[in-house]
């Protein structure tokens, strides 16, 4: 299990219908030769998180990596995600460009044992997770996360006419960036850390137009999504969280939980931040807007991530 602590067999059970991990690779075995052509020689390990699951095998193509999915309602929005992670591979960017089956498609949906799957296969790239202790590296991964807004800028207008009406994680607008944090204030802040609510009220009392727009941005750039190698990116992984927003707000997410890493679950150190902006700015210079509204979103973030109760990881402190 990657973050839950439950039965792994059982989930795999319960969520997907496979009786157990040799039923599972089997089954995945024949739905990778029969609809990819590809030949699995073996497969190591399946990890499970929440109704998604991956599994890693070895095959004639190489080191491969299958991704697969039952939740139907997103079925639309996996498919276009790993259209746009097509694009971006084939733009020299670092991801893990999708495996196209027989017939192209870059994702599919197969009948499993109780229920639909949504498989994509991908190809295994080695690296390690982001240090966020390492300046060179996070500055190179501001850097790729510069890049890739700026590919997906590129991409937003052909890609979202394309794309079908339910694809709602692409899709949605939602409220304007002041009404959400407007919004917030005053209905959903606790209190924890009132000087900052303070600061967090005054910044956003004098915040200017955004005047860049919305395009397609990452969604969830994290250590826990970014490999590297020699203090290089490899690869930006899981673009499963893609959605209409500011670049500037994809930005401030990635600062807030850049430190992130599957059950560590802590606040991004200011020196990492800083280092993660100006990699990002050596690509793409903020507008005088966007870097007020970075200081805004970072504080509005890093408040909403303070848990209720217990704050082991001091978040609160770290404000």
């Amino acid at each position: 299990m990657l973050w839950e602590t439950v039965e792994p067999e059982t989930a795999l059970r319960e969520r997907f219908g496979f009786p157990d991990l040799t039923a599972a690779t089997t089954w995945m075995t024949a739905a990778l030769q029969d609809t990819w052509g590809i030949a699995v020689q073996e497969s190591s390990r399946v990890v499970i998180s929440g109704h998604n699951a991956i599994l890693w095998a070895q095959s004639d193509r190489g080191p491969l990596v299958v991704k697969w999915s039952r939740q139907g309602r997103l079925f639309s929005a996996l498919e276009a995600s790993t259209r746009l992670l097509a694009e971006l591979g084939a733009q020299g960017l670092p991801v893990a460009t999708p495996i196209p089956s027989a017939d192209g498609a870059v994702r599919v949906e197969l009948e499993g044992p109780t229920t639909t799957l949504s498989l994509a296969v991908l190809p295994e790239l080695a690296g390690d997770w982001l240090d966020v202790t390492d300046k060179a590296a996070v500055h190179a991964a501001g850097a790729s996360l510069a890049r890739i807004h700026q590919a997906l800028g590129t991409l937003s207008g052909p890609t979202l006419a394309a794309l079908p009406e339910d694809v709602r994680s692409l899709t949605s607008k939602g409220p304007a960036l002041p009404e959400c944090v407007g919004q917030w204030l005053q209905e959903r802040d606790t209190g924890t850390a009132p000087a900052a609510s303070a600061r967090l009220a005054a910044l956003w009392a004098e915040a200017p137009v955004l005047e860049t727009g919305r395009q397609l941005v990452h969604g969830d750039f994290r250590a826990a999504n970014i490999l590297t190698r020699d203090q290089t990116v490899v690869a930006v992984l899981d673009f499963d969280e893609v959605r209409l927003d500011h670049p500037v707000a994809d930005l401030a997410q990635a600062s807030v939980y850049l430190a992130t890493l599957f059950t560590d679950w802590g606040p991004t150190t200011p020196t990492a931040r800083r280092a993660l902006r100006d990699g990002y700015e050596s690509i793409r210079p903020l507008t005088a807007d966007e870097a007020e509204w970075l200081e805004i979103l970072v504080l509005w973030m890093s408040l909403a991530a303070v848990p209720d109760g217990d704050d082991p990881a001091g978040w609160a402190d770290a404000i």
